[in-house]
């Protein structure tokens, strides 16, 4: 059985970009390419709480939102077995018990998709500058791939799958064989070698739970300070990490006096 290391058990992960629980049915609904008018819901309530369980398991700061959605899902489960009444009125007939939570997931849903297209207009009008237009064989330029950045549930996703093909530990791990810091210089070091790397690959020297964990501790503090950033090809597709310019790192780094040991 592996001995967790007291500094692994001090490390607070805190994620000021955190998204919250009804981004998170929003990606399971989108991963699983589920109709939003028709969730299975023991199945989404399932993988709700398996996500929360690695969020325990990383240490992340779960907020109490995160947990009434979660007993929210086991009630309207348990609803949803409930043997329907032998003489239903018309409007017993109509009620289903996730009408409530796809009227918020709908309405959540549309605040978001409009708040991303303010901002991609904005990102646009700031790099918008006046210019002689340019000859037309000026103009030819091979396009650039599509890239898709990925965000915590995405990598909380691909991490379940690593742990999921973790075998029974075995060994026992000390805090001098393993530490969040030096896996960070472990990381760094291997990106400086390969600019980019598959999500998978960067857990090919793990064996046991813990050290997946510790790992995707590290690369989340790798992403937090801009070392380095995470993108897919398609839409939940492998997840890539590719290193970052030291000069576009250089200005992505935030001067918060903080030591590099912990995630804010």
């Amino acid at each position: 059985m592996a001995e967790q290391p007291e500094q692994l058990s001090l490390y607070s992960v805190k994620i000021s970009t955190f998204e919250g629980p009804l981004d998170l049915l929003l990606h399971l609904l989108k991963q699983n390419k589920i109709d939003i008018y028709d969730i299975p819901i023991a199945e989404i309530t399932k993988q709700y709480l398996e996500y929360l369980e690695i969020m325990k398991e990383l240490n992340l700061e779960i907020a109490s939102e995160f947990l009434v959605m979660a007993a929210t899902l086991i009630y309207i489960k348990s609803r949803m077995l409930l043997p329907a009444p032998e003489e239903d009125t018309e409007a017993d007939q109509a009620e289903d018990p996730r009408a409530t939570l796809v009227q918020r997931l709908l309405e959540y849903q549309a605040f978001k998709e409009m708040s991303a297209q303010f901002r991609e207009r904005e990102d646009i009008w700031q790099n918008a500058f006046s210019r002689p237009p340019l000859e037309e064989e000026m103009i030819e330029a091979e396009p650039e791939p599509l890239l898709f950045d990925v965000n915590l549930f995405d990598l909380m996703g691909a991490l379940r799958t690593i742990l999921s093909r973790v075998p029974p530990e075995t060994l026992t791990i000390t805090r001098e064989t393993l530490t969040v810091q030096d896996r960070v210089s472990f990381l760094i070091e291997r990106l400086e070698s390969e600019p980019t790397v598959r999500f998978s690959e960067m857990f090919s020297g793990d064996r046991s739970k813990l050290q997946v964990i510790v790992t995707f501790l590290a690369l989340l503090e790798i992403l937090r300070l801009g070392i380095a950033r995470a993108y897919q090809e398609q839409d939940f597709g492998a997840i890539f990490i590719t290193r970052v310019q030291k000069d576009e790192t250089a200005e992505s780094l935030p001067d918060t006096g903080q030591p590099a040991d912990h995630l804010t």
